[in-house]
């Protein structure tokens, strides 16, 4: 299926065909955690300046790689490039996050916004995918990724990160024509940024619905799955012959997989609150299933993290399907090598799974 990589065990599993192990990567996996990252980051200045400088970019997507036995690099960005191309102003305060200069607080803002032209609009992003896909040279697949039209907007118009979510939700309750209106522009946007991240070449991408799980199923249905429904309808799903594979992960959404299973994706991101057997008992012959180790066990010994690497492996069962991954983001405190124990247990305990 893809002979021009030297692995393509990640993509196999997304499609749910035999692999001889199962492959695994983390989310957040080119980031604080290592010395390396924070040594081009400091050689960047800035956060911002990482992101947009396709170079340095490129490096530190390249840092887990040249350390680990992955079996994919994911594009280093943010998924705020979105906003910050929309003119919302976007920075990133030490301590807090990304803050906005102009978070959207009436239906007038929300009017005037117009969609970035990736190519113009996000040309840093792009060429930083190009030149991945060159350096990786068919090493691992490339991953791709967009925050969710509802992730997006939560920042957008909170300005910023928030635990009350005063301001999106109020106008959910109370205009919520507003805020069909800006989910709408942000699902034609993160369907022109992905497919333009495709035709670059990233191989495989993601939507990272991070706040999804703070909604009632109604409200989930109607202002956050309804619009990952239209970008899955509207991405490029074949490039050059290769089918691209499509993950969605929305965190605390274990009540809506059979939901998510549904939109036409190849995979469902699983957070570490579900046991992976029982997402595979409920929509394992639908999708592939990514995840999901609790990222607070590689605070543990190595011991313990194989310890749990092995019930993960056991609770998914037999069989392809599985992509190996933490149930968030990995945290900056982590030890390397408590990182080094989780790979190398994947790729010892995983092959037993896969014999034919």
């Amino acid at each position: 299926m893809t002979s021009f990589l030297k692995n393509d065990c990640f993509l196999r599993a997304l499609l749910r065909q035999p692999v001889d192990k199962t492959p695994v990567w983390m989310m957040r996996q080119a980031g604080r955690y290592l010395p390396e990252y924070r040594a081009t980051r400091a050689k960047a200045g800035d956060f911002m300046t990482l992101c947009k400088t396709p170079e340095l970019a490129c490096e530190v997507t390249l840092q887990p790689l040249d350390r680990y036995p992955l079996d994919a690099a994911i594009l280093f960005s943010d998924i705020l490039t979105i906003p910050d191309a929309m003119g919302l102003g976007l920075y990133f305060s030490e301590g807090e996050g990304p803050v906005f200069n102009h978070p959207l607080r009436n239906h007038a803002a929300i009017e005037a916004l117009g969609i970035p032209d990736p190519h113009q609009d996000l040309r840093y992003v792009i060429d930083a995918v190009a030149l991945i896909r060159q350096e990786l040279n068919g090493r691992v697949p490339l991953i791709g990724f967009s925050g969710s039209p509802w992730t997006l907007a939560t920042y957008m118009v909170e300005g910023g990160s928030t635990k009350t979510f005063r301001y999106i939700k109020g106008l959910l309750f109370d205009q919520p024509h507003s805020l069909h209106l800006l989910l709408n522009k942000l699902a034609q946007s993160v369907i022109l940024y992905l497919n333009a991240q495709i035709a670059a070449g990233a191989q495989a991408v993601m939507i990272f619905d991070t706040w999804g799980g703070v909604l009632t199923t109604r409200d989930y249905e109607a202002f956050s799955l309804q619009y990952m429904q239209q970008i899955v309808t509207g991405l490029q799903r074949e490039h050059n012959g290769q089918r691209i594979p499509i993950i969605l992960f929305t965190k605390g959404g274990n009540e809506w997989l059979e939901q998510i299973a549904a939109t036409g994706c190849d995979a469902v991101g699983l957070d570490w609150q579900l046991p992976i057997g029982h997402a595979r008992q409920r929509i394992g012959q639908q999708v592939a299933l990514q995840g999901n180790m609790d990222p607070c066990v590689l605070y543990a010994s190595p011991a313990r993290i194989r310890e749990e690497v092995a019930d993960i492996l056991a609770s998914y069962g037999n069989g392809t399907g599985h992509i190996f991954n933490l149930g968030h983001g990995i945290h900056p405190q982590i030890n390397t090598e408590n990182v080094s124990a989780f790979i190398q247990a994947v790729n010892e305990l995983s092959p037993a799974y896969h014999i034919a």
